[in-house]
Formats: structure tokens, C-alpha cells, sequence
């Protein structure tokens, strides 16, 4: 790899080949990306727990849907929060920008002391973690799409659409792919 970080703030898509269950049409967006594998967390799976079920004093401060999302299958104990940034944003204590525009949220932090700071923000259980050459090997097995995010992407208030969506707004042949049935036989 010659840039570490060349995925890191990016989205994998996941593509239509990919039938997993875990990651079937996915969108994952990644927060870290080196020579020592990459995690990121899955933007459109909302689980069907309320933020406030689990971390009280973020309940009115998290985006909508206020679920908890299940944010991958490694790590599911654990809780992390995501962050679209306001322009400008000076980081602050409770939140580190990441990259672009994005930032991760010290959830034992004071909300009201983050949310000034942030657009919006997420909370996900678990992650999605690759080992070093995990992701790459997956990327030239064709399973995932790499595509630039959108701050809109991490706080989308309809994570179910957000697959088609992302798609679609590639053009060309990304956007015929958002059409395509959720039963790949049926293509």
C-alpha cells in the first residue's frame, strides 16, 4: 500500500456479489486505513434499541433514528460515537476529528459540551475490522465499491435507502447497480 491512509474517511459499498449476510449491502464507512489492516463502522444497519436504553444522556443529542446501530460484527460490547463536524469545527474535548469531515465522540463525555461542536452525531455497537491485506484482498476480489462519503451519509435519517442512495449518486454504472433486485438472481 503506498498511502496508509488512502481509504480512511471513504466508503466501501458493498457490492451486489457480496451475500453475506453480515455485510449484504452495506455501507460502511471507514475510519481507519493502514498497512495494519482498517475498521469502520456499518451506516445503515439500526438496531431496534434506543440510544437511551444503553447511554442515557446521549438520547436527545444523537441523530435520527436514535437507535443504537450495529455498527459490525467485531466488538459488539463496546460502543462508539460518530461525528459529522460543523465546518470550521476546532476539535474540542469529546471529540477527535478523524478525517475530512468527520470525528469520533468520547461517549463518557458531557453531551452538551460536544453537541455545539457537531452536526450530528451516532453511536454504533461493534465495528467491521479487517486484518493487514484483509481489505485489499477484498477490494481486488471485487466485494466492495470505493466511493468518496458525504456528512449526510454517517447521519442519514433513512439508513435503509442509504445503499440505492450512495449508488445512485455515482452515475453510470454505480447507478444502474442501485437498481438492481434484492435478489441478484432476478438481475
Amino acid at each position: 500500500m503506498t498511502d496508509g491512509t488512502a481509504l480512511q474517511g471513504r466508503l466501501l459499498v458493498a457490492t451486489p456479489r457480496l451475500q453475506e449476510d453480515t455485510f449484504y449491502r452495506t455501507v460502511i464507512l471507514l475510519l481507519d486505513h493502514g498497512d495494519h489492516g482498517a475498521v469502520g463502522v456499518v451506516l445503515n444497519r439500526p438496531s431496534s434499541v434506543d440510544v437511551g436504553e444503553v447511554l442515557p444522556a446521549w438520547h436527545a443529542h444523537v441523530s435520527s433514528p436514535p437507535q443504537l446501530f450495529q455498527g459490525g460484527p467485531v466488538g459488539l460490547d463496546g460502543a462508539m460515537g460518530v461525528a459529522s463536524l460543523l465546518p470550521g469545527a476546532v476539535p474540542t474535548n469529546g471529540v477527535d476529528r478523524m478525517t475530512g469531515p468527520f470525528g469520533l465522540v468520547d461517549l463518557d463525555a458531557d453531551p452538551d459540551l460536544v453537541v455545539p461542536h457537531v452536526d450530528g452525531v451516532r453511536v454504533f455497537a461493534g465495528y467491521a475490522g479487517w486484518g493487514e491485506g484483509q481489505l485489499e484482498d477484498e477490494l481486488a476480489e471485487r466485494a466492495w465499491f470505493v466511493v468518496d462519503a458525504l456528512p449526510d451519509d454517517v447521519l442519514t435519517p433513512t439508513p435503509s435507502q442509504l445503499w440505492r442512495r450512495v449508488l445512485r449518486r455515482q452515475g453510470g454504472d454505480l447507478a444502474i447497480v442501485s437498481t438492481y433486485a434484492d435478489d441478484a438472481s432476478l438481475n
